[in-house]
């Protein structure tokens, strides 16, 4: 009967010391000056902190740091810290010649160095410098250098590495819903596939589908009565794929379409002649450009999907990705 009351007073002593110090900590370091009254606020000038730069450094690429730093970041709006990543460090003179910069610019150095060596070396340089650093990675390595008995692989990147088909889907569902509908016609050069078409000829599903098996892929509509992007016409015509349909399974996709929407009042949209004629225009910008015709009447988007990729794989290098060579090119 007597613990609780005392534990109640304990934890609300414990409260009490806390909003103690953080006041005093807000009152001294945040809203007034050191070398005031506590009865003068500072002035706006004064309540900027410039602070230098923070440099992330790696091994690798940095992307592990800098998503610890910005993740803290965020937490402090309007900052304006200066965030620098320097990626590819492997060697004891390039992290000697960053902690020299870091000094002369009163930075801090996190970094995510996985090589036992130079991380101890980077930590010993800016020890010896005076730099302020943040190590990510070292207590939690030698935590499990000891408990696990396990030869480190201490080799920068490798979870990116292993994991690159993911990082590579993922990149290639971003680009793909970013020019989804004819969205960014000036970046269609950057695309591996270019898929164009009339409304509801499937062209979404099937950029989609392509795109969860790492193909960045855009996709343009054809309207009547408007005028297509002139990059589709710039682009490699051997990536652009047109969408044929027959007019009956066009009409049947629309009439789902516009009940979904509750739109049944668009005849226009659905009306015979107007969907013969749309195909037909769609066929003329077919010709004009030279590119390949996909009918997809009656097909499931797999099968749309294979023979797109089938006919990539027999017209480039990398079955159609667009990749650099591994091999140095003559000049």
């Amino acid at each position: 009967m007597l613990i609780q009351p005392l534990i109640n007073r304990t934890f609300l002593l414990i409260f009490c010391y806390f909003v103690k110090n953080l006041l005093y900590f807000m009152l001294n370091n945040m809203f007034y000056d050191r070398n005031t009254s506590l009865l003068e606020p500072m002035n706006a000038e004064k309540m900027e902190k410039q602070i230098g730069p923070i440099y992330i450094v790696s091994g690798g690429k940095g992307l592990a740091g800098n998503n610890m730093v910005h993740s803290l970041l965020i937490q402090y709006p309007n900052n304006n810290v200066p965030v620098i990543i320097v990626p590819d460090q492997y060697e004891e003179e390039q992290l000697t010649d960053l902690v020299e910069k870091a000094k002369k610019e009163d930075g801090l150095i996190a970094h995510t160095m996985v090589n036992r060596k130079l991380r101890y070396f980077l930590r010993k340089e800016c020890e010896e410098q005076g730099v302020k650093h943040i190590d990510f990675m070292g207590e939690l390595a030698d935590y499990l250098d000891e408990k696990l008995q396990i030869p480190s692989l201490q080799s920068p990147g490798l979870y990116r590495e292993i994991h690159q088909q993911y990082f590579d889907r993922i990149e290639a569902i971003e680009f793909t819903l970013n020019h989804d509908d004819g969205m960014q016609p000036q970046k269609l050069v950057n695309a591996e596939i270019i898929l164009t078409g009339v409304s509801r000829s499937g062209k979404t599903p099937l950029s989609v589908y392509l795109a969860m098996y790492g193909w960045k892929v855009a996709n343009i509509p054809l309207v009547n009565s408007i005028e297509p992007p002139k990059e589709l016409f710039e682009v490699d015509p051997r990536r652009v794929f047109g969408l044929s349909i027959t007019p009956g399974q066009l009409i049947s996709h629309r009439i789902k379409r516009l009940r979904s929407i509750n739109n049944t009042d668009n005849t226009k949209y659905v009306d015979e002649k107007m969907v013969m004629l749309e195909i037909r225009n769609a066929n003329f910008i077919f010709e004009k450009g030279g590119f390949t015709v996909i009918n997809i009447s009656n097909k499931p988007v797999e099968t749309s999907a294979n023979e797109i990729l089938n006919t990539l794989a027999n017209r480039f290098e990398y079955r159609g990705h667009r990749l650099d060579s591994p091999y140095p090119q003559d000049e």
